[in-house]
């Protein structure tokens, strides 16, 4: 069976173009749509390199990666808040709005916590499902807001991120729908050191939500 095929865009979010890479399932209409956000060092071309879109469109998902405003391909946008502060939630709507995503499951690693937490809170009729790995900003939202959620979310951490997997997790685990996938061995950015682990979780977890 042929890989599938990776199409590349921009959307036009707030009067600023955002870059995105898309792959979706070669016959029947994608069961999800995922949405893959990245951390600082990162871009959509990480999800591509490690095949993440691919694996996704091939068990029947569309999956679309973006480039958050100031990174990678979308390096003239600015963005909507500072690295660090919750930007607004309106966000990650509009640019569902222009990907015309109805809903989506919302993969959030690092940084991209910023955008994600804001969109959850404010939209979580738009999330699907919730996706953090390590996101940074959970420590600006009460365990209140976090156990009003009903959202099903898959938290994800290296064993080895001491540092915002351990702060991310304490906080994330205020969200009464959860389950937790711990990566043995993974650092921070655990996805690139246990690929196998990391998509193997993920796709079990999106396979409950069908």
């Amino acid at each position: 069976m042929a890989a599938p095929r990776v199409t590349e865009g921009t959307i036009t979010v707030d009067g600023q173009a955002l870059f995105y890479r898309q792959a979706e399932p070669a016959q029947q209409p994608p069961k999800l749509s995922v949405l893959l956000l990245h951390g600082i060092r990162f871009s959509s071309q990480t999800w591509l390199d490690l095949q993440t879109l691919a694996k996704l469109a091939g068990a029947g998902y569309r999956a679309v990666a973006i480039d958050l405003p100031g990174l990678g391909r979308s390096k003239e946008a600015t963005a909507p808040a500072p690295v660090g502060q919750p930007a607004p939630g309106g966000f990650l709507k509009a640019v569902l709005e222009a990907l015309r995503l109805e809903q989506a499951v919302v993969i959030s690693p690092s940084l991209s916590g910023m955008y994600s937490l804001p969109f959850l809170f404010q939209h979580s009729q738009l999330v699907r499902a919730y996706v953090p790995v390590a996101p940074i900003c959970t420590e600006k939202f009460p365990a209140m807001q976090y156990a009003s959620m009903q959202t099903p979310t898959l938290i994800v951490y290296g064993a080895q991120d001491a540092e915002l997997g351990e702060v991310s997790l304490s906080n994330l685990r205020n969200l009464p729908n959860h389950k937790v996938l711990r990566l043995e061995g993974a650092g921070h950015a655990c996805y690139l050191d246990k690929p196998e682990e990391w998509h193997l979780g993920l796709l079990d977890f999106l396979k409950s939500l069908e």
